[in-house]
């Protein structure tokens, strides 16, 4: 698929001593997602003002390198979140996709996934399920464990907060090796529900996350350097 690299404009920075703005980020033509159902991607057909509104999504998200460690290129969406037509652009995108799609829940990842995911929820007559780390959550849990680079981690569920019938997308605002998103996508399939798509703000394509996936669907907004 043919992808255009934005110019995009230097954006003031919120503080005096951060680091500057070093978006580098693509966009597909005529519309920045990709897509992968199975194993082949494809490409979607949207209105033709989904390209100026990803680039200004794109253009919001602040790059900080070396955080939270050498080597990372940190993808700030803070910045996006004080850009009120950017933040509103981002979450009318993920509406317009899913709005017919018969969705019932809508699962966020910690903590991220509670920014983008309860806006979608209400827009698209959903509930909203946070999938929270271990010892958050007061209730009654099942837990799904996933490897970390030296170690693991676990994302957990309220019981009974997700049903067999459930129509589930599970919103993040960040694929990068995929370990998070597939646990939370094996959480709910645990329990019967069927995830129609994963979604997220940003992919990292370099760190293969999608593979995770496997045949499991994924929806992204734009991609960036990892």
């Amino acid at each position: 698929m043919l992808f255009l690299q934005c110019q995009q404009p230097r954006v003031p920075s919120p503080s005096a001593s951060a680091p500057p703005f070093r978006p580098r980020v693509s966009v597909a033509a005529p519309l920045s997602v990709r897509v992968t159902g199975g194993r082949r991607a494809q490409a979607v057909v949207a209105m033709a003002s989904a390209d100026a509104r990803l680039a200004g999504i794109a253009s919001s998200i602040r790059v900080i390198p070396d955080f939270p460690k050498p080597g990372i290129m940190f993808q700030d969406i803070t910045t996006l979140l004080l850009d009120p037509k950017a933040f509103r652009d981002t979450i009318d995108l993920f509406v317009e996709r899913y709005k017919d799609q018969r969705i019932t829940v809508v699962a966020g990842v910690e903590a991220r996934g509670f920014i983008f995911g309860p806006p979608i929820a209400l827009a698209i007559g959903a509930k909203f399920v946070p999938l929270r780390k271990p010892k958050k959550l007061p209730g009654e849990v099942i837990s799904e464990e996933y490897s970390l680079e030296y170690g693991t981690d676990k994302i957990e569920m309220h019981v009974g907060a997700v049903q067999a019938n459930d129509r589930a997308l599970v919103v993040d605002d960040l694929i990068a090796t995929g370990g998070t998103l597939c646990a939370a996508v094996k959480l709910i399939e645990r329990v019967g529900a069927k995830v129609v798509e994963c979604a997220c703000v940003i992919e990292l394509p370099e760190l293969k996350g999608r593979d995770k996936l496997g045949d499991r669907p994924i929806f992204v907004l734009v991609e960036a350097d990892a």
